[in-house]
């Protein structure tokens, strides 16, 4: 008896005569396929959805779009082995009928079409809507750090900068003391370099503090708060413990599938102000008026909270239980009868605070923050409420709160309107059993992404590059979710 042997390399034919026979009526392909050939590229918005009338012919984009969901539902994202693949993987050679486009040309397609391709993922969201894949009801709001294309030792804070010039400074005049020896004694002793090569040190380091300065002069121009040389978008954060050079990507998970409504990728290294944007997205993608948002502590703020609850939005955020006062119409307003851990409301419209316990702060003065991006904040205060008032939740020395909202100089105004005002006292207080659901709920797409996905990390640069990135990335994800949800066949069908 023999061992079983494959056919001889030298046979004419080693592959099926048909291309179509590579791949089974059971591929994940096939989806892809009928997905992105369903698609208006030109209504989605990319680049060149249709070849010039003069030139060399260019490759369909729905071809390179079909390859980088491809890539991305199977743990290939690099430009140049997604190259590689489009020579010797047989489920590639099919989708893309052999074409083998070079590495240059399919990174160029990622770096062009950003915000077309967030559309095509919004585009997969609206089939699910349609299909009665997002349940509408509740949806998890959280964000995930990425490592962007950038070390540590290349960014810079203004503190950073500050030492750097300081201690490149200090070297300077130390060498300036040292040629100054030199030129008064030739011989003198403990001076081992030339004053040649004391000179040129003195030069080099006079270019690397000028460079230094020049960024500390552009975060104050600017009002940045930090530099990155690589990638001048990307910041430094906290991610899993320790500081690193990141992006901060939001998304908005619907309970039923756990499947992306939206998603946002910023660079901010905190997630307070987001429930508002991302909830209002849901109910905009979704089309539902009413939904509840379930969201971790790191998202308290209250401005945003209550912003979310005017538009209709059932807020949860964990860790919050708190009494707050804010603008009632006619019949709404309520006797104001606790300080349960309050809060202070900014009402926008009317210029003033409102204290817990109902009473108005009205604008003070404005000042700058080092920690508030923008400009600083506004200070408002109303010392005789404080008087009156029997909370006592100051501790200034002469009884009076002062509370701080967040905002430019020029948008800082005195003038004020607490005429015919009423007040009503709301409790704020999380549903604890949707608090629970909130990981099972929108951890599962983060671990899925970073870890089975092999999309932890960014391979672009600047942020409107890293949104066609994490595009490409949340698409695959839906994709491969609504498959194992429905089947192939079933979705295959949706797309015709």
């Amino acid at each position: 008896m023999e061992f079983i042997r494959g056919e001889s390399r030298e046979q004419t034919i080693m592959l099926p005569d048909n291309v179509n026979d590579y791949v089974d009526d059971n591929n994940a392909v096939r989806v892809i396929d009928a997905y992105v050939n369903s698609l208006n590229l030109y209504e989605l918005g990319f680049t060149k959805p249709e070849p010039a009338e003069t030139g060399r012919p260019p490759y369909d984009p729905k071809d390179i779009l079909k390859l980088y969901v491809y890539g991305y539902m199977n743990r290939i994202r690099s430009s140049r082995r997604l190259e590689a693949e489009s020579k010797r993987n047989l489920e590639v050679i099919w989708l893309i009928g052999k074409l083998s486009p070079d590495h240059k040309t399919i990174a160029r397609f990622r770096h062009d079409n950003g915000k077309a391709l967030k559309n095509v993922f919004l585009n997969f969201v609206k089939l699910c809507v349609r299909l009665d894949l997002y349940g509408k009801e509740l949806a998890a709001i959280d964000g995930s750090k990425f490592k962007a294309v950038n070390s540590r030792s290349r960014n810079f804070t203004e503190q950073q900068l500050k030492d750097k010039v300081a201690k490149i400074g200090g070297k300077i005049e130390a060498y300036l003391k040292e040629l100054e020896i030199r030129d008064a004694d030739e011989n003198a002793a403990g001076v081992e370099k030339s004053a040649e090569e004391i000179a040129n040190i003195v030069t080099e380091l006079s270019k690397s503090k000028e460079r230094y300065q020049g960024y500390a002069d552009e975060l104050e121009r600017t009002g940045e708060k930090q530099k990155s040389l690589t990638d001048g978008d990307s910041r430094l954060m906290p991610s899993n413990g320790k500081m690193d050079v990141c992006y901060n990507v939001q998304t908005a998970v619907d309970a039923k599938n756990k499947l992306i409504v939206d998603f946002e990728v910023t660079n901010q290294g905190n997630d307070r102000n987001f429930i508002t944007p991302m909830a209002t997205a849901v109910q905009e993608i979704l089309e539902t008026k009413k939904i509840g948002v379930v969201a971790d502590a790191g998202y308290e703020s209250i401005q945003d909270m209550l912003a979310s609850m005017d538009k209709g939005v059932e807020v949860h955020v964990a860790g919050t239980d708190f009494d707050v006062c804010v603008p009632a119409q006619d019949g709404e307003q309520n006797k104001i009868s606790s300080h349960h851990d309050g809060r202070c409301a900014y009402a926008a419209g009317r210029n003033i605070v409102l204290c817990p316990m109902g009473n108005v702060l009205y604008p003070n003065f404005h000042k700058k923050t080092k920690r508030t991006k923008g400009g600083g904040v506004g200070v408002f205060s109303n010392y005789d409420a404080c008087q009156r008032c029997v909370c006592k939740c100051t501790t200034d020395a002469r009884g009076r709160y002062k509370h701080q909202v967040p905002m430019e100089k020029s948008a800082f105004s005195k003038t004020y309107n607490d005429k015919d005002l009423l007040v009503k006292q709301i409790r704020i207080k999380p549903d604890k059993t949707k608090i629970k659901q909130r990981k099972s709920i929108v951890e599962h797409p983060f671990g899925t992404i970073k870890r089975g996905m092999d999309s932890g990390y960014c391979l672009t640069k600047g942020l409107k590059n890293v949104l066609g990135e994490f595009s490409l990335a949340f698409l695959a994800y839906n994709i491969k979710r609504v498959i194992n949800i429905i089947g192939i066949g079933r979705l295959i069908e949706s797309t015709a």
